[in-house]
């Protein structure tokens, strides 16, 4: 059937190329069109519920709210992972769904399970869906500036100027505020007038929400004109309120001014923003939507900008603080330039060894129109041009032209021993049909061995699949070609004077060079083995070595800096802190801009406590540092720098900390999760944790949450006491609530703008524990007025700052940052010490989490499908030999590509990572092409001298076997040079390189380069000594019988010949 495709591509030259140009066309369509972004959107899918709960403590909030919540949400079906957090005054629940589950099937199947959850809490209490955005949805984060304006106006306008505009910007779910203030009308009342006047503090709230109203009337229809009824009734400032009547006294009427004070305040924050060390900001945070691009929502969210700039008010600008297009950018025009280079490099290497730049132009001409294949299927699935997809076209890039390679290299044999009077369009023809056939078994070796790829799972699957995908493609792609193009290429190309293979230089020093090497190899044949098995076994040496690590960090070019504080930190202290560390961090040389968050911006993918600190640091362009310093070094700098008394430090990444928290929870590579019933016991468990993973070598710095940390005034009341005086619980609790807390009691219209309006006490009145209990009245029906202090008792106390959950069990986080160690080996050392050292009570226990979950999963998962892969192809190639001997000889090949692989990570450094995996992975089968090469080779030179002897009616003598060693081993390097050169020389851009993304492409490359230096040395002289020692045996029985008599070579014919090898 292939060879029928071929000569049916000869034959229809105009044809084939016809659909090469459209083909053109529509690679160069989609390259127009096909969404660029740095990484795979590696988050899982996720459904937030988001429930506010005004002046609760968190631990009211988990009894009331999470806890109902998380336990209804567990049977949600397709959930993984349900984790609850519990703040002050907030619950948020996230349910983590199973790869590949729709999000917005997802988002209702969660809604059909709040409507009976929903009956379980309390009265006013109602739960709402967070935005369908993706879990590193953070693409674009901006500031709004003044110098002559005030936070409260900046916020006013962020609020409600710029927050809806941003959010019709195509592929927005959501922009979120954070920072400044926001306006309230703050309704203060003096407790001694409302008990002069008789008016309870309720009557306060009823009067401004009844004084707060439109309403309409119908129509009244006047002179044939029709007017519609409004009844104006809404608040429009401060004077409005303070005119509201509270009560008539004789005839004169108590106005909310004779009773409080009306003023315009900030309402209660859990979040703020400042730049640069130089003071607080107004801050925005555009959310990209799930399954949108977020390079186009980006261009989206500045287009939509540039329209709004001209409705600022003068003197307002805004400024970008955290920008992900420039990381996208960088990381694929980096790509790019490396996919260029790569195919010059691979060009070159056709030119040198073919001596012949027309028949080189049928390989240079097939590799773009590969790879424009590749982007074809990419954009038909609806794929992103992203590091990893653009990196399995680079990998794939010299074994691409390998089938050009072979067909051309053949062609040109073919004509050197061709008569003159042949035809050579027919040769050329014969020469593709030929070797044909063997470009099937290879593209399928290769799909096979990166079939463990395709079986990886959640993160790590949803990173390497698309480069998994985009080099079957591209392999796809080549070999389809290489039955189409190739022959008519052939055809037009392949002409004038092609120097004769025993006159080419290179090809004449390859022989110059291997020949003494393979004679003297079959003179020691068992120590050659002897000598590879000793490689093999010291490489364990080296291998015993390397570190773990789930992924190698790709610099993104900004850092996120993530201190955390102890509990019970002050809005206004945490103001302080952050604008002294800002302004530490601004002053480095390498430093573009620092912008810090502290707490929780308005959004329900953001469950930040105010002790948690986020700072990101734009970092100048690499040229403009220091002189010899690096990303590692300064982080370093840094860290010593921002050191703090009771202020933990950790530093990530903003793209990798959104896919860490999303996915296990810890912000760090490292997390420990304590799981229990009681609080105070698990905050005892993980302060030992603390303390013993501190001591452990290569911590830069361990935290565990203090979760019972927080500082409560507690009110307790006495029911005796309440029932004295024919007062409830409830009335008692009311009166915390509206005097202490304050209650929010409407909100005011005020054109596009609206702004609530709060009743509290005054903050003397509520500032501490004897003013409470002394100055804060309640009023029982029998009249008078009683002090709070003789109902209930008042004392400060502690208890949880913050209350998690994970599937409804209690948990507590430990944060692990390192530094010069591997992931694997740390942790092995760390659970070590942990398990010595800390006792775990009944009904506690520890998982480690963060990086280390994804590698611990990645590493079982292959594990069992690398031996599977390995007997696939094993099978594969047994069916290709119809013999064992012949297929373990070319597995040996793999076990050899190992040494080079693991020496070369051993001298660059490297640990072992899914990255590394998948470069071993991608060395296969390209390493089982050598073997299958050599062993093809040798068979024929073997059959030929059989075919010979035997027409000479003569048997075969060991001699006449080293001959054909000698002929099959020697006189045919050239094409296996070839292959093996053009796909090492692929990889050397992606060596080089060191822009965005290069950390992880580099861990692809460096098995593959290394194993393929070992593999082609070794099978080169290995695998004939083994085929030596193999057929030694067979030939001198056969040597001491008779000498047999000529007989039909048909069956010889059959065996595969010498050209037939295949590419990878």
């Amino acid at each position: 059937m292939i060879a029928a495709i071929i000569r049916w591509s000869a034959r229809n030259v105009a044809l084939v190329l016809m659909g090469t140009l459209f083909l053109i066309g529509i690679g160069a369509y989609s390259v127009s069109r096909i969404p660029l972004d740095a990484l795979p959107d590696l988050s899982d899918v996720q459904v937030i519920l988001y429930t506010d709960y005004p002046g609760q403590a968190p631990q009211v909030v988990e009894d009331q709210v999470t806890y109902p919540l998380t336990t209804a949400m567990l049977s949600v079906p397709k959930s993984k992972v349900v984790r609850g957090f519990s703040f002050f005054g907030a619950s948020f629940v996230y349910i983590i769904f199973e790869d590949g589950t729709d999000i917005y099937w997802a988002r209702s199947r969660v809604l059909e399970y709040l409507n009976f959850a929903a009956k379980r809490l309390p009265n006013g209490v109602t739960p709402t869906l967070g935005p369908d955005a993706t879990g590193v949805g953070w693409v674009y984060q901006y500031v709004v500036l003044a110098k002559d304006r005030t936070l409260a106006e900046l916020r006013t306008l962020q609020d409600w100027y710029l927050r809806y505009q941003l959010t019709k910007a195509e592929g927005v779910a959501e922009v979120a505020s954070v920072g400044g203030f926001v306006q309230q009308y703050q309704v203060v009342v003096d407790p001694q007038k409302l008990q002069a006047y008789g008016v309870p503090l309720a009557r306060i709230a009823q009067a401004i929400r009844m004084s707060n109203q439109d309403v309409g009337g119908r129509v009244v229809e006047m002179a044939e004109t029709e007017y519609v009824v409004r009844g104006r009734g809404y608040l429009r400032g401060t004077k409005d309120i303070e005119e509201i009547v509270l009560k008539v006294d004789r005839g004169t009427p108590i106005l909310l001014r004779d009773v409080a004070r009306v003023e315009i305040g900030p309402d209660e924050r859990r979040g703020l923003t400042e730049l640069n060390g130089e003071g607080e900001v107004v801050s925005g945070i555009v959310l990209q939507r799930f399954g949108q691009n977020a390079l186009d929502v980006i261009r989206s969210v500045k287009d939509k900008l540039t329209e709004l700039k001209a409705g600022l008010p003068e003197g307002v600008s805004i400024e970008s603080v955290y920008d992900r297009s420039d990381l996208i950018l960088r990381a694929v025009d980096n790509l790019k330039v490396t996919l260029i280079e790569e195919s010059v490099i691979v060009a070159l290497v056709c030119i040198v060894f073919l001596l012949h730049v027309r028949s080189a132009l049928v390989a240079i001409v097939t590799l773009p129109i590969g790879v424009l294949i590749a982007i074809i299927v990419m954009d038909w699935m609806g794929m992103t041009s992203n590091i990893m997809s653009l990196g399995g076209i680079a990998i794939a890039v010299g074994a691409m032209v390998d089938a050009s390679i072979v067909m051309i290299e053949n062609a040109h044999k073919r004509l050197e021993h061709a008569p003159p009077d042949a035809n050579r369009a027919k040769v050329l023809i014969d020469a593709a049909v030929e070797v044909g056939p063997a470009l099937f078994f290879s593209l399928l070796v290769i799909t096979v061995s990166f079939l463990p790829v395709f079986t990886l799972e959640a993160q790590e699957g949803r990173l390497f699949k698309p480069l998994a995908f985009t080099k079957t493609f591209a392999m796809a792609g080549a070999a389809f070609l290489s039955i189409t193009l190739v022959p008519v290429l052939m055809l037009l190309f392949v002409r004038g004077r092609i120097v004769p293979e025993r006159r080419n230089p290179v090809n004449r020093l390859l022989i110059w060079l291997y020949r003494p090497m393979i004679k003297l190899v079959l003179r020691a044949k068992i120590l050659t083995i002897l000598i590879a098995a000793g490689l093999l076994a010291w490489s364990v040496v080296p291998a015993s070595k390397l570190g773990s690590e789930f992924m190698p960090a790709i610099n993104e070019g900004t850092i996120l800096y993530m201190p955390s504080t102890l509990p019970g930190l002050s809005i206004t202290k945490a103001a302080e802190l952050i604008q002294t560390q800002d302004r530490i961090l601004k002053s480095f040389p390498e430093v573009e801009s620092v912008y810090g968050k502290a707490g929780r911006a308005a959004t329900a993918t953001d469950p930040a406590p105010t002790e948690m600190f986020e700072t990101v640091i734009n970092l100048k362009p690499q040229p403009d540092w220091r002189p010899g310093m690096t990303y590692e070094k300064l982080v370093a700098e840094m860290d010593k720098a921002v050191q703090m008394p009771g202020i933990s430090n950790a530093w990530t990444m903003p793209l990798r900390a959104r896919i860490d928290m999303l996915s296990t929870g810890i912000r760090t590579p490292i997390g420990i999760k304590v799981f229990g019933k009681d609080l105070e016991e698990m905050e005892r468990l993980a302060r030992a944790i603390e303390a013993v993973v501190k001591a452990v070598p290569g911590t830069t710095s361990a935290y565990a949450e203090r979760i019972v940390g927080g500082y409560y005034l507690e009110i307790d009341p006495n029911r005796e006491q309440l029932a004295r005086y024919g007062l409830t619980v409830g009335d008692l609790q009311d009166t915390i609530l509206t005097a202490l807390g304050g209650e929010m009691v409407t909100t005011t219209v005020e054109g596009r703008e609206r702004f609530s309006v709060n009743v509290r006490y005054p903050r003397e009145l509520r500032s501490n524990p004897d003013a409470i209990a002394s100055r804060i009245l309640l009023h029982p029906d029998m009249g008078g007025a009683i002090p709070l202090g003789q109902l209930a008792s008042v004392r400060l106390t502690k208890g949880p700052a913050t209350v998690r959950t994970e599937n409804a069990l209690l948990s507590a986080y430990i944060y692990v940052d390192i530094r010069d160690r591997d992931i694997g080996g740390y942790v092995a050392d760390a659970r070590k010490a942990v398990a010595e050292q800390v006792q775990m009570p009944a009904g506690y226990y520890v998982t480690w989490s963060g990086q280390f979950e994804y590698m611990e999963r990645a590493a079982a998962k292959l594990k069992i499908v690398i031996p599977v892969t390995i007997a696939i192809i094993f099978l594969l190639m047994y069916l290709n030999f119809r013999r064992i001997t012949e297929t373990l000889i070319v597995m040996l090949s793999l076990p050899f590509a190992l040494v080079g692989g693991v020496w070369y990570m051993a001298l660059l450094g490297f640990n072992l990572s899914v990255a590394v995996a998948v470069g071993f992975i991608a060395l296969a089968g390209v390493a089982a092409e050598t073997g299958v090469v050599m062993l093809i080779y040798l068979d024929h030179a073997l059959e030929d001298r059989k075919r010979r002897r035997a027409a000479e009616g003569q048997a075969m003598t060991v001699a006449d076997l080293y001959d054909a060693i000698m002929e099959g081993a020697v006189e045919r390097v050239r094409p296996k040079m070839m292959t093996v050169v053009a796909i090492m020389a692929g990889l050397l851009p992606i060596m080089w390189s060191t822009g965005t993304g290069s950390e992880v492409m580099q861990r692809i490359a460096v098995p593959m380069i290394g194993g393929m230096v070992s593999s082609t040395v070794l099978t080169l002289l290995v695998i004939p000594a083994l085929y030596a020692l193999v057929k030694t045996p067979a030939i001198r029985r056969q040597a001491a019988a008779k000498p047999p008599l000529p007989r039909d070579l048909s069956s010889i014919d059959a065996q595969p010949n010498k050209e037939t090898l295949h590419a990878s």
